[in-house]
């Protein structure tokens, strides 16, 4: 068999044990830290152990330590975010930190003792908690926004109304979730919405007015382009104020 048939079998057989049905789904938040242990074991009785790590379209990183020589040897590991915790002959665990989003992907711990061979596998699943915000746009008509969440979160109406929702994907992974709903009821005065996610759940409630809402920084902008106009307007009238006092002076002179 050719190399590159060995390579690709060898990248297929690994990429079955690590997405196999053993694995644990780990949900972390990105920027915190994460420890990934090993199968416990009396360490008195371990001889090597072995970490591989598959993320996305990367080549696969494979770091190993064995404890009868302290050697540490590791195998397109560029990430200096991942790390032993401690001594690798005392703590066989593999250490994230922070976590990132490119760090989701597989990871698996196999350890070599001498009672035999233990792995556990992980499914690591990086969260990025959204950014709420709920504000009216129109005639009783409210936008409520999860902005860049990992995954995507759930908005939900008190009380329900005509909702159109929205998404959008960003490239890296997060995804940003509207809704915006019309209560053509008169009676329904304030509404309340609610956002779901993995990392949480916030609500927040606002008064339907019949006239137009705006957000702040569209209120900041109208006052801004008032007020330049305003000085446009006064300059103008200043220079035609003048001119007319040099007018009068040239006639006074002659």
């Amino acid at each position: 068999m050719h190399t590159l048939g060995k390579t690709s079998t060898l990248r297929l057989l690994i990429s079955i044990i690590i997405t196999g049905p053993a694995n644990t789904s780990l949900p972390v938040l990105v920027d915190t830290k994460a420890n990934l242990s090993c199968p416990p074991i009396v360490l008195t009785n371990l001889l090597l152990t072995t970490w591989e790590i598959t993320l996305g379209d990367k080549p696969l990183c494979i770091r190993f330590h064995r404890r009868d020589t302290n050697e540490t040897i590791e195998t397109n590991c560029t990430d200096k975010r991942m790390t032993w915790p401690d001594r690798p002959d005392k703590i066989p665990a593999l250490q994230i930190d922070p976590v990132a989003i490119t760090h989701e992907g597989y990871y698996r711990c196999e350890v070599v003792t001498t009672d035999g061979n233990f792995q556990y596998n992980y499914h690591l699943r990086v969260l990025v908690a959204p950014e709420m915000t709920l504000f009216q746009s129109e005639n009783r008509t409210a936008v409520c926004k999860a902005a860049a969440g990992r995954q995507a979160a759930r908005i939900s109406w008190t009380p329900a109304g005509d909702c159109v929702p929205e998404h959008k994907v960003w490239g890296n992974g997060t995804v940003t979730v509207q809704s915006m709903c019309h209560w053509a009821d008169g009676n329904v005065s304030i509404v309340s919405c609610a956002v779901s996610h993995e990392t949480g759940n916030w609500s927040q409630s606002i008064e339907l007015n019949q006239g137009v809402i705006f957000p702040v920084s569209q209120l900041l902008i109208m006052l801004y382009l008032k007020s330049s106009i305003f000085l446009v307007v006064l300059v103008i009238v200043g220079i035609i104020y003048f001119q007319r006092i040099n007018g009068c002076r040239e006639q006074d002179t002659s």
